[in-house]
């Protein structure tokens, strides 16, 4: 990624719903070369879905929690591919120490929490879990100052 593509990305974010005419014009490039590197983006995984910006909050799921899971090491894939499965496992990060994996999820309340992390647990391979709630989200997930810092060159 060079300045120019961090540049497009920072336009894209300040306006969301603009055109692709006027992006150009507004970052001094060709409409088609705006067309070229916004297509080469989203093909190597620099745009990701949309989706992302959705807060799970607005769809019932305002319970926010990450459960650390300890797998057997042979069990993994399988295990994976059931926590991929599910909804409410939003995030999964593969975690050097005593957990083989880290999971955000999302839940209703603490219930269905209970529900979700139950689930969790019956995967096969599924050693041991371990689930700490999110009081309140203190930063949200951002990018933006990296972003920045790609423009500037």
């Amino acid at each position: 990624m060079d300045s120019l593509d961090a540049r497009i990305l920072l336009a894209l974010d300040d306006e969301p719903d603009a055109t692709a005419l006027a992006l150009a014009r507004r970052l001094g490039i060709a409409r088609n070369t705006l067309s070229s590197r916004l297509q080469r983006m989203q093909q190597s995984g620099a745009l990701r879905e949309f989706t992302r910006r959705v807060d799970p909050a607005l769809l019932g799921r305002g319970l926010v929690a990450f459960v650390s899971i300890a797998v057997s090491q042979t069990s993994t894939p399988r295990a994976v591919e059931i926590l991929r499965s599910l909804p409410e496992v939003i995030e999964m990060h593969a975690t050097t120490g005593e957990a083989d994996l880290l999971v955000k999820v999302v839940a209703r309340d603490t219930a269905d929490l209970h529900r979700v992390t139950s689930r969790i647990l019956s995967a096969p391979g599924v050693v041991r879990t371990s689930t700490a709630i999110s009081l309140y989200e203190e930063m949200p997930l951002r990018i933006r100052a990296l972003i920045e810092e790609v423009a500037k060159g």
